[in-house]
């Protein structure tokens, strides 16, 4: 029996099926038939990001983020790249803290940027501080 993978959309926001061998293959989304990865980060507010934690099976990296912050500027453009190199087997998430207060505020968001990872809907992981890409990347594979 072929494992499957729920994956949200990030455009319709439909649950899709997805067998884990077939994440790489570029599956697209059964209901709005648009792409369900494309090697970007996600913008999501609240309930975006509420939907993506409680329904996705994929591993969710998440950014937590602030316009105002230098180090989070430094860090956009590696959690970028970054999405390009975990897809298909990580989610890249960006929350802007200063859009999303109750967000932020419900999950103590006390400095930022800070990283967390979640897996089947907990968060198993959380980094506090800007990171370089390499690092990046082998923290998130080291909780994958």
């Amino acid at each position: 029996m072929t494992e499957q993978n729920h994956i949200v959309c990030a455009s319709c926001g439909a649950i899709n099926n997805v067998p884990k061998s077939r994440l790489g293959d570029n599956p697209v989304c059964g209901k709005c038939k648009k792409p369900l990865m494309n090697g970007q980060p996600l913008e999501l507010n609240e309930a975006g990001f509420n939907r993506f934690v409680e329904k996705s099976h994929q591993p969710l990296l998440v950014d937590f983020w602030a316009p105002w912050c230098g180090p989070c500027k430094m860090m956009a453009p590696v959690f970028a790249q970054a999405a390009a190199q975990l897809e298909p087997d990580f989610r890249l998430i960006k929350v802007n803290t200063e859009n999303e207060q109750n967000l932020a505020g419900r999950l103590r968001i006390q400095s930022i940027p800070t990283l967390a990872i979640y897996k089947n809907g907990q968060e198993i992981v959380r980094q506090p501080g800007a990171m370089g890409l390499g690092d990046l990347i082998n923290w998130a594979r080291s909780h994958a």
